[in-house]
């Protein structure tokens, strides 16, 4: 099987797309080519080019920072380019940032989740680069978890945030340049913008078979099969469990002081959510919600990739840890990702449904077959933007 070529690798092979210009470039450090070298320094030393300033997205341009820690401006050691950070008093570029740029490049690894920030960046960055007449090139990168499966709900447009600033599914199996496509056909953008498909990619692979360094994007997302149980793992956000942040498995696992590992894990077993193994454990936490007690809780294992569906999962696992302890349990209040009012669990399901139906008593199961309609309604949305076989 022939390595995926990304869309860096593809820019720099016909640097004439970029000649003459003045760059931004909006990364992290995913945006590397095969041999771990950055994107910056490739375009740093491009013939005909000249490279301007750097822009960050949440996390920053290091994925140093933790979740919800905003960031500041600063200067890149490497090159001396000032860094602008779209994650902290902007998540969109200004006129002032982007004051002598031409061109902006957005180079991010994204994980294939609603949640995840990276695409909303982009979605900003379009919309900035409309308002001021700068060209923007989104160069592609797969979806680690796949571009076939499609699952979960449609984002309800009344939750918008930006944890999801577009309707989409939970998983989208769409890669960052579809996106782009999506979003501007769909919100009428008028930008000049390119997108630098990657060459060799297909959507059944998995990650590994592109041949490619996975880089990890922000600081608890160290690993492929992370990014598999994201899609539920981040709805735990929305409660007082623990995420698994401050251990070295987030979001694989997932616990609380007051839980009995046991219970939990035979009630999941019990559910028969395929692909997904559940062993009940300890932890503790050394950092963030309950950090320095010992949680009760499972790590969550991915025995089939195939057969996942994380975010049902995730909220069969919230349904059955309340009900350990209604008391104890509780929903997280906000503000979250700069959302002052609704609950993070809503704008995380993009809708209240899931929780009114938890705090009634309802069987979440009753949602399994709506999750799986609009997933397919979602799979005819995206079709005229999908770029590969």
């Amino acid at each position: 099987m022939k390595r995926v070529r990304t869309g860096l690798e593809e820019l720099l092979a016909r640097s004439s797309r970029i000649r003459g210009a003045r760059v931004g470039l909006i990364a992290n450090p995913t945006a590397v080519t095969p041999d771990l070298t950055h994107a910056a320094l490739h375009l740093e030393n491009l013939k005909g080019a000249k490279l301007v300033a750097l822009f960050g997205p949440e996390h920053g341009v290091f994925a140093n920072a933790q979740d919800l820690e905003e960031v500041g401006d600063l200067k890149d050691p490497k090159t001396g380019l000032r860094v602008f950070s779209l994650y902290g008093k902007t998540r969109i570029p200004t006129a002032k940032m982007l004051a002598g740029i031409d061109t902006l490049v957005f180079d991010i690894q994204d994980v294939g989740s609603r949640y995840y920030t990276f695409i909303y960046t982009m979605l900003h960055a379009m919309q900035a680069c409309a308002a001021h007449g700068v060209r923007l090139i989104v160069l592609d990168r797969p979806n680690p978890i796949g571009g076939l499966c499609v699952q979960g709900n449609v984002l309800d447009p009344r939750f918008l945030s930006f944890v999801g600033l577009h309707p989409l599914a939970v998983r989208h199996g769409m890669t960052v340049g579809e996106l782009a496509l999506m979003f501007a056909d769909e919100l009428g953008l008028d930008l000049a913008m390119e997108i630098v498909p990657m060459k060799n990619y297909r959507r059944a692979m998995d990650y590994e078979d592109t041949g490619l360094p996975w880089v990890l994007p922000s600081p608890n997302m160290p690993t492929v099969d992370a990014a598999y149980v994201y899609p539920g793992g981040c709805l735990i956000e929305g409660t007082n469990l623990s995420e698994g942040r401050g251990t070295t498995r987030p979001f694989h696992l997932v616990g609380a002081p007051w839980l009995d590992p046991w219970k939990l894990a035979n009630d999941l077993t019990r559910a028969d959510l395929g692909g997904l193994g559940f062993r009940p454990c300890y932890f503790t936490p050394t950092f963030h919600k309950h950090a320095g007690e010992l949680c009760g809780g499972v790590e969550v294992h991915v025995t089939d990739r195939r057969k996942v569906d994380a975010f049902y999962a995730y909220i069969v696992m919230i349904e059955k840890a309340r009900a350990q302890n209604r008391t104890k349990f509780a929903w997280r209040e906000p503000p979250y990702e700069y959302e002052f009012i609704k609950p993070p669990i809503d704008i995380l399901c993009g809708t209240s449904d899931v929780r009114e139906a938890i705090e009634a008593g309802r069987p979440v199961r009753r949602f399994k077959e709506q999750f799986e309609s609009e997933a397919k309604a979602f799979e005819v949305i995206r079709k005229p933007y999908l770029m590969y076989a």
